[in-house]
């Protein structure tokens, strides 16, 4: 009995020990199988590549705005009484001069009409004033009547055509009021939710209105900019109108374009921010009042400058750097002096050439002189293109 313990033990240890061994084996052969890609620190390292491009750069400064319409009107009766239509709808286009509604003229009506019977009195009276001056003029030649007389009919007629002027007037005030129970758009624009309903009553001092009325087409937008950058765009705004793009909030999809209007003539010391004014044509309706946008304005164009993807420059103890591509499939490090720089692209002042390449990705393993592979330079040059033609850079 002892004696197949003994043999059991055995054949346990025997099937433990041949089992280590196997994989011991397994892990040697499948070091061995990638110790060129991975396990070799000698080896060449996998890497992306782009070549360094001549191409002309826009500058842009980007703030944040509100949109605002062009004109904004409240539209306010002149006058007290009924508003007995209103000839608008909620968000319809007006034109400036457009009925938008009527209030009851009838009071105002006879008011002009009295004013009217009162001028017509006193031409009246005043034309035969002028027949007795006329009468006593030819009368006092022959002293029928006293030179007295005479002045004193001379004066009524004068008091008399001051009445008509007086009466004429009244009569322009009268038909003033008249005309503002027709309520016209005083600007083109849209209206907005209706303030009040036909039939109410309406006052002239009624601090709520009618309707208010927005021009939209054009619409402005209102952005800040820091103080730092007022140099750049004064310097630019004189030699010409400025191009502005209103964006999304990710910056990455065009609303609509427009020009500068304005710089602030003071800086806010609160914020050391400026204030600017842009205009859009707004054709599709893509702003709207009250909307906060993204803007960029175009301050310059860089012509010719060499560029390289963001992600080739990398930035060390001596400054910004990148690793240049030699003939012999090695990687140098290269002291470039970067001009400006966005999410894509970025501008070399000096330090590099084009059309040389240099590494975008596989940092972690790379020195001075190391072998590199490149994978898939091809595709990453032509999605470098399509990226730096798409996206326009802007000032750090």
């Amino acid at each position: 009995m002892s004696g197949f313990r003994r043999f059991l033990t055995i054949l346990i240890a025997g099937v433990l020990i041949v089992g280590a061994a196997m994989v011991i084996m397994g892990q040697g052969q499948q070091r061995q199988r990638g110790g060129g890609r991975i396990g070799n620190p000698d080896g060449p390292v996998p890497v992306l590549a782009a070549e360094a491009r001549v191409a002309d750069v826009p500058v842009y400064l980007e703030g944040v705005g509100t949109t605002r319409a062009l004109n904004m009107v409240t539209v306010h009766s002149q006058v007290d009484g009924t508003l007995i239509s209103v000839n608008f709808r909620e968000g319809q286009d007006v034109k400036a001069g457009d009925v938008l509604a009527r209030v009851d003229p009838t009071t105002y009506q006879a008011q002009l009409d009295q004013v009217t019977a009162k001028k017509a009195l006193d031409e009246a009276q005043l034309a035969n004033i002028r027949l007795d001056l006329e009468r006593y003029s030819n009368l006092v030649k022959t002293n029928a009547v006293s030179r007295q007389q005479v002045d004193t009919t001379r004066a009524l007629v004068a008091q008399l055509e001051a009445q008509v002027k007086l009466d004429q007037g009244a009569i322009d005030n009268a038909r003033a009021y008249l005309n503002w129970c027709t309520i016209v758009a005083p600007i083109s624009g849209r209206t907005g939710i209706r303030l009040v309903d036909q039939g109410n009553i309406v006052h002239a001092s009624d601090v709520g209105g009618i309707v208010v009325l927005t021009q939209i087409q054009p619409i402005s937008v209102l952005f800040t900019l820091p103080q730092q950058q007022l140099g750049q765009v004064n310097k630019a705004f004189v030699r010409g109108p400025l191009s502005a793009e209103a964006t999304d909030s990710d910056s990455k999809n065009v609303l609509d374009r427009g020009t500068l209007q304005v710089v602030n003539n003071q800086v806010d010391q609160a914020t050391g921010t400026v204030q600017l004014k842009a205009e859009f044509p707004n054709a599709d309706l893509q702003l709207w009042p009250g909307q906060f946008v993204n803007v960029r304005l175009l301050i310059d164009t860089l012509r010719g400058v060499v560029v390289v993807p963001t992600a080739a420059v990398q930035r060390g103890p001596n400054g910004t750097f990148v690793y240049a591509l030699k003939p012999d499939s090695t990687v140098s490090v290269r002291l470039v002096g970067v001009g400006q720089q966005d999410e894509t692209r970025a501008v070399i002042a000096k330090g590099l050439e084009a059309p040389e390449r240099v590494v975008t990705s596989g940092f972690a393993q790379l020195a001075d002189g190391r072998k590199v592979t490149i994978a898939g330079a091809a595709g990453e040059r032509g999605s470098d293109r399509r990226r730096s033609e798409a996206t326009p850079s802007t000032t750090p």
